[in-house]
C-alpha cells in the first residue's frame, strides 16, 4: 500500500470530521452560544484567567497535549500491523476525541473554568471529586515518569539533539519578555527563536552532549543521570509563570509541529514509498500481547486521551475569549494529534525503511516480537522522519537530529504542563483532608499537616517530582514496556470518567447524549479489561516489583475506577430522569450564566 494513499485518506476524513461532525456537537450537543460571557473575562487576573486570541489558545492546548504519546503509542501498536492501529486513529480521533476535548473545554467554561475534577464534583456528586482527583493522581504520575524516560533515550542515542533542545529554554524565556513586556506579537519572535534553534543543529553535531563521564564517576547508567536532570528541570520550569516559558514554547513548538508534519508528508509524497509492514500481522509470535484490548490503550493520545481533559479544563478554558471558539481549540487540536498519529504510523512502516535501506533489513526484522517494539520507539519514529526527510535532500544524520529535537522538545512541553497540573492535584486533595479533619476534630495535626501543604508550592512540586521519579528510575524494561501499559490505560480510564462527566452534564440540559455515551462505553469496557489482564500477569509475575507495586497499584486503580462508574452511573440515570425540568441553559452576556451555575470569583489552578 503506497503511503501517500493512506496519508491522504486519512486528512480527508479528519476534515469531513471538523466540517461536519463538529458543527453537529457544537450545534446539537454543546449548544455554543457566542453571547456566553466565558470566565476569562469574568475572573480576568492576567495570570490564568486571559482573554486570548483563539490561534494562541489553540497553539498552547494542541502543544500541551500533542506530545510523545502520539509518537510513542503508534510506534508501539504498529506491531499487530498498520490496520487496525489506523482505524483506531483515525475512528477514535473524529468520533471519541474530538467529543471529549470540545466537551472538556464546554464543561469547564460553564461551570467558572473548574478543573475536570471540581467538575466531576459539581455535576456528578461529592464523592466523585475525591476518586476523580486521585485517579488523575496516578495518570499525571505516569505520564511524567514514561515521558522523562522518552527524553532520556533520545539524548543517550542522539545526543547531537541536546544542544539545540537546551538553546530553546533561553529562547522561549526571551520570546516570553518580548510579547508580555513589550506587548507584541509572538509569531515574528517564535519564528526567528525556532530559526536559531534549527541553526544550532550542525552545532550539535560537532558538539554531541552527553552525561556519560558524571554516570561512570556516580556508577549508574546515563539514562539515571538524564532522568534525575530533567525532574531538576520541572520542577523549577513548572513554577514560572506561564508566560515566562510555557507559552513562549508553545509558540516556539507550535512551528516546530507544523514544520515537522510538513517534512513528513512532503517526503511521503516526493518518497511515494511503500508500506512495508502488513496491514493485519496474522504472524504474531508467540507470548505477545493480545490486540483486544491492548491496543486501544497502546494508542491512547492519537485516538483519545484523558490527560486532554486535565489541560482543557485545567488552563485552556480559562484562556477562552468566545464560548464558540471551543470548536476550533478542542476539536482541531484533536485533528492534528491525530494527523501526528497517522504520521507516526506511517514514519514507522515506511520511513524507517528508507532509513533501513542500507542496512538490508526486513520490516519484521525491526519488530521482531513485543519486547522489540516497545524497546526505542520514540527512536523508530525519528529513524522513519529522518528517512522521509532524506526524500526530499535532507542528509539522514541531519534528519535524526531534527526528528529528536521535535520529539524532545514536544515532551518536555508536556512534562512542564503535567508537573503544573499534579502539583494543583496535589494541593486539592490537601485541601479536601483538611477540611474534613477540620470538620471531624476541629483541627489537629493532620490538619495542619493538610494545610501546609495545600499553601505551601515547593512541598507540592517536590512530590509532583519526587513519585515519577522513583518510577521512571526502576530498573529494566520495566519503564519501556509494562509502565506505558499502565499509563496508557490509566489515561483512557480517565478519558472515561471524564466522558461521564460530559455525558451527566448534557443529558441533565435534556439533549441527545449517544455521541458522548457511545466512546464512554467503549473505553469503559476496554480499559477495565485491560485492568484485569494487567493485574493478573502482574501478580503472577515472578519479578517483585511487578508484583508487589504493580499489582496493588493496579488493583488500586481498578477499584476506583469501578466505584467512579457507579456514581457516574447513579448520576446519569437522575439526569435522565431529570431532564427538561428546568435545568435547560440560561445564558447571557450580562450574567454570564447557565442554569443555576452563577459566576464568582474562583482560584482553582490559580499559581
Amino acid at each position: 500500500m503506497p503511503a501517500v494513499v493512506v496519508l491522504l485518506g486519512a486528512l480527508a476524513l479528519f476534515a469531513l470530521g471538523y466540517r461536519f461532525y463538529s458543527v453537529y456537537l457544537a450545534q446539537r450537543v454543546y449548544r455554543l452560544d457566542p453571547a456566553f460571557v466565558t470566565p476569562a473575562h469574568a475572573y480576568r487576573d492576567g495570570v490564568d484567567y486571559l482573554p486570548t486570541n483563539k490561534h494562541i489558545v489553540f497553539a498552547h492546548h494542541f502543544i500541551s497535549v500533542a506530545g510523545a504519546a502520539p509518537i510513542v503509542g503508534p510506534a508501539i501498536a504498529v506491531f499487530w500491523g498498520w490496520g487496525p492501529a489506523l482505524l483506531w486513529v483515525v475512528l477514535g480521533t473524529v468520533f471519541a476525541s474530538g467529543a471529549h476535548d470540545f466537551g472538556s473545554i464546554v464543561v469547564s467554561v460553564r461551570h467558572k473554568g473548574k478543573g475536570i475534577g471540581v467538575l466531576a464534583r459539581d455535576v456528578i456528586g461529592a464523592r466523585a471529586r475525591i476518586l476523580f482527583l486521585l485517579i488523575i493522581f496516578f495518570l499525571v504520575t505516569l505520564v511524567n515518569a514514561v515521558f522523562a524516560v522518552v527524553i532520556a533515550g533520545l539524548f543517550i542515542s542522539n545526543p547531537e539533539a541536546v544542544l539545540p533542545v537546551l538553546v530553546t529554554v533561553p529562547l522561549a524565556i526571551g520570546v516570553g519578555q518580548i510579547v508580555y513586556r513589550r506587548r507584541t506579537a509572538a509569531l515574528i519572535p517564535s519564528i526567528i527563536a525556532l530559526v536559531v534553534v534549527y541553526a544550532c543543529i550542525p552545532l550539535g553535531q560537532l558538539v554531541p552532549v552527553t552525561v556519560d563521564p558524571i554516570a561512570a564517576a556516580l556508577g549508574v547508567e546515563a539514562s539515571v543521570v538524564w532522568i534525575a536532570l530533567l525532574f531538576a528541570y520541572t520542577f523549577f520550569a513548572s513554577r514560572l509563570p506561564v508566560w515566562t516559558l510555557l507559552q513562549p514554547r508553545d509558540y516556539i513548538n507550535q512551528h516546530q509541529m507544523v514544520l515537522a508534519l510538513v517534512v513528513i508528508m512532503v517526503g511521503v509524497v516526493v518518497g511515494m514509498d511503500t508500506i512495508a509492514a502488513p496491514a493485519f500481522r496474522g504472524d504474531v509470535p508467540e507470548g505477545s500481547p493480545s490486540i483486544f484490548p491492548l491496543l486501544f490503550i497502546t494508542i491512547a493520545c492519537g485516538a483519545v486521551s484523558g490527560f486532554h481533559s486535565l489541560v482543557a479544563s485545567g488552563t485552556t478554558s480559562k484562556q477562552l475569549d468566545k464560548e464558540t471558539d471551543a470548536r476550533y481549540v478542542g476539536y482541531l487540536s484533536s485533528l492534528g494529534e491525530g494527523t501526528l498519529a497517522v504520521c507516526s504510523i506511517l514514519a514507522c512502516t515506511a520511513g524507517i525503511m528508507v532509513f533501513s535501506a542500507n542496512e538490508g533489513m526486513a520490516w519484521a526484522d525491526i519488530y521482531v516480537d513485543w519486547e522489540a517494539a516497545g524497546t526505542g520507539a520514540g527512536g523508530k519514529f525519528v529513524q522513519g522522519v529522518a528517512g522521509f526527510a532524506a526524500n526530499i535532500g535532507l542528509p539522514e544524520a541531519t534528519g535524526l537530529v531534527f526528528a529528536s529535537v521535535v520529539v524532545v522538545s514536544f515532551a518536555a512541553t508536556t512534562l512542564d504542563t503535567a508537573v503544573r497540573l499534579q502539583r494543583y492535584t496535589i494541593q486539592e486533595i490537601a485541601t479536601i483532608v483538611a477540611d474534613k479533619a477540620d470538620k471531624a476534630g476541629g483541627g489537629g495535626a493532620l490538619h495542619r499537616s493538610a494545610t501546609f501543604l495545600a499553601r505551601n508550592i515547593t512541598v507540592a512540586t517536590l512530590i509532583a517530582v519526587a513519585f515519577p521519579l522513583a518510577l521512571s528510575l526502576v530498573p529494566g524494561d520495566f519503564a519501556l514496556g509494562t509502565l506505558w501499559q499502565l499509563f496508557g490505560t490509566t489515561n483512557q480510564l480517565t478519558a472515561a470518567l471524564a466522558l461521564s462527566v460530559i455525558a451527566v452534564w448534557v443529558t441533565k440540559r435534556g439533549r441527545n447524549p449517544v455521541a458522548i455515551l457511545v466512546p464512554l462505553v467503549f473505553l469503559a469496557v476496554m480499559t477495565s479489561w485491560a485492568l484485569v489482564i494487567q493485574a493478573v500477569r502482574f501478580a503472577s509475575s515472578e519479578e517483585g516489583i511487578q508484583r508487589f507495586l504493580l499489582a496493588p497499584l493496579d488493583a488500586v486503580i481498578f477499584g476506583l475506577a469501578l466505584w467512579m462508574m457507579a456514581e457516574a452511573g447513579i448520576a446519569l440515570r437522575r439526569a435522565y430522569r431529570d431532564r427538561g425540568t428546568g435545568t435547560a441553559d440560561r445564558t447571557g452576556p450580562e450574567t454570564g450564566r447557565d442554569g443555576n451555575e452563577t459566576p464568582e470569583p474562583a482560584a482553582e489552578g490559580a499559581d
